[in-house]
C-alpha cells in the first residue's frame, strides 16, 4: 500500500483522524486546510497523541515516526502531486462542499476519486458540479476515526461501480469495515442516530427527566456506551442541528423537525465539548 497516495482536505478532528488512519496503513498522505497554520497545528496535535500512545505502550517509537513521516502538510492544492484518492472533510455545509469539489474536479483528472466525508449531504448534488461526477462518492468515517472501524461508502446517482469497488478496497486497506449505502438524507447512521438524539433533547426540553437521567436510561437500559446528550456534546450540537435540518428538508417529514432547545443552544454558542459547554460543562 506504500504507493497509494491520498489527499485529505480539512485538518479538523475528522480530517486529521483520516490522515492518521491512512498513514498507519501505509498510505502516503497530504493534509490541507484553507485556514493558514491549521494543518501544521493538526500535525503537532497528532504527534502529541501518538507520543501519549507510545508512553502507554500502545505504539512503538518507530511506529509513531513511521506514521508521521508519511503525512505531508500542503498549503494549497497546487502543492499536491497526483493522488489516487481525495477525501474532503471540511465543515458540514453544502455550498462549501460543492464549491470545493468543483475546484478539486478541475485540478485533478478522472483518474483521481473524489470522496466526501459528509455525514448527511447528498453525494449526487455534490457530484453534479464536477467535471467527472461518476468519480465522486461518499466515505463517511466515524469519529474518532483512528478508533472506529466503520466507513459508510455512499454511492451517488451516477457513481461508477468501479469507483465503488476501489473505495471499498481503499477503506479496507485503511483497516476499516466499509458498508455500502445509497444516497438518501442521513444515509443509514445519521438517519437512525440523529432522530434518537433529537428525541432525547425533546425529552429534556419537556421536563420528562434530567439530562443525567436520560443518559443513564439509554446507557443502562439499552447498553449504549454513552448517553444521547453526552454523545451530542461529543459530536457538536451545531453538527447535530445541521444533520437534522438536512433530514427535515430532505424528507419533508415533521418527525425530523429539530428540537427548539437544540436550535436555541446552537444560537447561544453552546456547542458541546468544542465550545466548553453544551448539555454538560467541560474543563
Amino acid at each position: 500500500m506504500a504507493d497509494k497516495r491520498l489527499l485529505v482536505v480539512g485538518a479538523g478532528q475528522m480530517g486529521t483522524g483520516i490522515a492518521e488512519a491512512a498513514s498507519s496503513h501505509g498510505f502516503e498522505v497530504w493534509l490541507m486546510d484553507s485556514v493558514g497554520g491549521q494543518a501544521a497545528a493538526a500535525l503537532r496535535a497528532m504527534g502529541a497523541r501518538l507520543a501519549r500512545a507510545v508512553e502507554k505502550g500502545k505504539r512503538s517509537p518507530a511506529q509513531m515516526q513511521d506514521i508521521l513521516s508519511r503525512i505531508h502538510e500542503a498549503g494549497a492544492v497546487g502543492e499536491v502531486p497526483p493522488v489516487d484518492l481525495c477525501v474532503e472533510a471540511i465543515i458540514e455545509n453544502e455550498a462549501d462542499k460543492v464549491a470545493l469539489f468543483g475546484a478539486l474536479g478541475e485540478y485533478f483528472g478522472p483518474e483521481t476519486v473524489l470522496a466526501s466525508n459528509t455525514s448527511s449531504i447528498s453525494i449526487s448534488r455534490i457530484a453534479r458540479r464536477t467535471p467527472h461526477p461518476s468519480r465522486v462518492i461518499g466515505m463517511h468515517f466515524m469519529n474518532p476515526v483512528p478508533v472506529m472501524s466503520l466507513v459508510e461508502v455512499v454511492e451517488g446517482a451516477v457513481t461508477d461501480k468501479e469507483v465503488t469497488q476501489r473505495v471499498m478496497a481503499d477503506a479496507e486497506s485503511m483497516g476499516k469495515t466499509p458498508v455500502l449505502v445509497q444516497d438518501y438524507p442521513g444515509f443509514v447512521s445519521n438517519r437512525i442516530l440523529m432522530p434518537m438524539i433529537n428525541e432525547a433533547v425533546f425529552a429534556l426540553q419537556e421536563g420528562v427527566a434530567s439530562r443525567e437521567a436520560i443518559d443513564t436510561v439509554m446507557k443502562l437500559g439499552m447498553n449504549h456506551p454513552m448517553g444521547p446528550l453526552t454523545l451530542a456534546d461529543f459530536i457538536g450540537l451545531d453538527t447535530c442541528l445541521s444533520i437534522m435540518e438536512v433530514l427535515y428538508q430532505g424528507f419533508a417529514d415533521s418527525k425530523y423537525r429539530p428540537a427548539p432547545l437544540l436550535r436555541k443552544m446552537v444560537d447561544a454558542g453552546l456547542l458541546g465539548r468544542k465550545s466548553g459547554e453544551g448539555f454538560y460543562r467541560y474543563a
